[in-house]
């Protein structure tokens, strides 16, 4: 079966970290771009970072730039985000997704399988 399945979210306080895990099974992930998305109530769903599992390029959402950092490790067929000083707003429901173009995934959203997500809450 074709899933990706997320942990590593919790409750933090402003300031600290968390590292969010994305474990792929039944596909190769170097085939794709991986993904992180993350939805707040009453809020679209937001890119906050991919990343091209062939070349290492990344790309950020400038809210958290600085503090989140996107890593693969292809062998383990997993793709990591650690966000580091989390703010009261980095609230949401953090999703990962592959896709096969990494600009129609981190630009739209366009993912060919997506997880369930993982509750990250952040008390100020």
């Amino acid at each position: 079966e074709v899933q990706l399945v997320e942990s590593g979210g919790g409750l933090v306080q402003a300031g600290e970290s968390l590292s969010l895990s994305c474990a792929a099974s039944g596909f190769n992930i170097s085939h794709y771009a991986i993904g992180w998305f993350r939805q707040a109530p009453g809020k679209e769903r937001e890119a906050v970072s991919c990343i091209s599992t062939t070349n290492g390029k990344a790309y950020y959402v400038d809210s958290v730039k600085g503090r989140f950092t996107i890593s693969s490790d292809n062998a383990k067929k997993t793709v990591y985000l650690q966000m580091n000083s989390l703010k009261p707003e980095d609230t949401a429901v953090y999703y990962c997704a592959a896709g096969r173009d990494i600009g129609a995934l981190f630009g739209y959203g366009l993912g060919d399988v997506w997880g369930q997500g993982t509750q990250v809450t952040v008390s100020s």
